[in-house]
């Protein structure tokens, strides 16, 4: 009995509902991770630059795939047992985090000298420098990178196939393996899913930029 992509499509479909909300919630995490590593390398206390340093040059310096292996695999023999949802999440959070922080790190720096001197001489107090005149000029620098990251970070949720959640990836090797005859769709749709989703995310990205850069 010949069996048409139609037929498959509700099952790619549950699988792509838990790749959103892997990427979602991993994205809701990554932001104020990469936030608060951002300016932490540039905090005017050296432990605090150097802890934020180490954590962002092993995430950075190491697999992705390993990060999340630990988390899910290592852990639970020290103690620590996570669900497939949660590690996969806080794996990913934590790695795009590392890079996202030098993305807020360099926007910050890329702030015109004057506008911190201006701040200054209105008698600002650090917090309100940062959060009324330098971060808001930063944040509009960030969105282009921010949303090349996001990208990677939707792409890379197909990683979680390895500790079994049954995302967009997994259930395309379920199928795969039910009906070997239709790898190359199973594939083609697969891909075609995946490029929808990175398409959504350029837009969101481009319209948001769109919207702060008017007037300016």
């Amino acid at each position: 009995m010949n069996t048409s992509m139609v037929e498959l499509a509700p099952l790619l479909l549950e699988g792509a509902g838990i790749t959103i909300q892997v990427a979602v919630l991993s994205w809701l995490l990554m932001l104020p991770i990469a936030t608060a590593a951002g300016l932490a390398r540039l905090s005017k206390f050296a432990a605090v630059r150097a802890v934020t340093v180490v954590y962002v040059e092993v995430f950075r310096g190491t697999s992705l795939l390993v990060q999340l292996f630990w988390l899910y695999f290592a852990l639970p023999f020290v103690g620590v047992e996570l669900p497939k949802l949660a590690a996969g999440v806080l794996a990913i959070a934590l790695n795009y985090g590392a890079y996202g922080s030098e993305i807020v790190r360099s926007s910050i720096q890329a702030v015109p000298k004057g506008q911190w001197e201006a701040a200054v001489a209105l008698n600002m107090t650090p917090w309100q420098r940062m959060s009324r005149v330098i971060f808001p000029q930063a944040f509009v620098r960030m969105l282009p990178p921010f949303g090349n990251l996001s990208i990677e970070l939707l792409k890379s949720t197909s990683l979680v196939y390895f500790i079994t959640l049954s995302d967009l990836t997994y259930q395309a090797m379920v199928l795969r393996n039910n009906y070997v005859s239709m790898t190359p769709q199973i594939w083609a749709t697969l891909l075609v899913i995946y490029f929808a989703l990175a398409g959504i995310v350029t837009l969101g990205f481009k319209l948001l930029e769109r919207r702060l850069q008017a007037g300016r």
